[in-house]
């Protein structure tokens, strides 16, 4: 008897509409990458404060901007509050903080640490533009932290 056997022809993969898709969302994808960009601010973490008293000068400054929901509080860690700027009604008086900032460093014009603290509710709008601020009165090492509590 004979056995009739069929010839079946090997399928052929059709990639064509797969190499479409590609050619279409490759351009899409470098083109979008190009306007995508990443911006880092290099922070140090404030020093801790059992640093001890004997290790630190008279003369040296430890320069704090306290962000309070209605003012800034700019002083000295071991000297205490230097000057208190009452906040406007966009947020924290920049202006004036400028104007101080730029009269403690002609005071200390080797000094280039400040450390920015601010209160959990603070926007980080109000903090990088204190830390911008800073950053031009030429205290270029900015460190942020959380604000102390209040003394009542």
């Amino acid at each position: 008897m004979r056995v009739r056997r069929l010839h079946k022809k090997a399928a052929e993969l059709e990639v064509t509409a797969f190499i479409n898709l590609i050619v279409v969302l490759v351009p899409f994808l470098l083109s979008t990458a190009v306007f995508t960009k990443l911006s880092v601010l290099e922070l140090t973490l404030p020093a801790a404060a059992a640093q001890g008293l004997e290790q630190l000068k008279a003369e040296d400054l430890q320069l704090e901007i306290v962000l309070r929901p209605d003012a800034l509080e700019v002083g000295d860690r071991l000297g205490g509050l230097i000057q208190r700027i009452p906040s406007n009604a966009e947020g924290p008086d920049t202006k004036a903080l400028q104007v101080l900032m730029q009269g403690i460093k002609t005071k200390f014009p080797d000094e280039v640490q400040a450390s920015v603290l601010a209160e959990p509710d603070t926007p980080y709008d109000h903090i990088v533009r204190v830390m911008d601020v800073s950053r031009s009165a030429q205290f270029p090492e900015v460190a942020v932290g959380d604000a102390p509590g209040r003394k009542r």
